[in-house]
């Protein structure tokens, strides 16, 4: 007699692949400026260096070229924070205390990537004259 299967049949592809695909769910368009703000003698601030290491991919970037990203490195054994201002006037503010950076990115795509204007997508239908009169220049 033998047990049945249970669990899954391929191996998770791991933390950096899930970081991977959460920075590419990100949208900066509805961010004005981010905030990251960290003390590099504290045990944590991994967290916010590495959070703002993806950040600045440049595919990120690329959602919103305006979108200013700052750093500020203090020295007196705070927490690490990543403050996030949005173009409607309100801020977010993470404290990266008890947070991972996938924590960070998924509350970040939880809460900020929605408020992003739907950008509407357009079709362009091509008829069989439309292709023939444009390959005959």
């Amino acid at each position: 007699m033998s047990l049945p299967f249970s669990g899954s049949k391929s191996k998770s592809a791991g933390l950096v692949s899930a970081i991977r695909k959460q920075t590419l769910q990100l949208n900066l368009k509805p961010v004005k400026k981010v905030l990251v703000k960290f003390d590099p003698f504290h045990q944590n601030s991994a967290v916010a260096r590495n959070f703002m290491y993806y950040l600045l991919s440049p595919k990120v970037i690329q959602t919103n070229p305006q979108c200013l990203v700052r750093n500020e490195v203090v020295n007196d054994r705070s927490e690490s924070t990543v403050d996030v201002s949005l173009v409607n006037g309100e801020s977010v503010l993470f404290k990266c205390q008890n947070l991972t950076v996938l924590d960070i990115f998924q509350q970040f795509n939880k809460h900020i990537t929605p408020l992003a204007p739907k950008e509407e997508v357009t079709e362009v239908l091509v008829t069989k004259t439309d292709k023939k009169k444009g390959g005959k220049r």
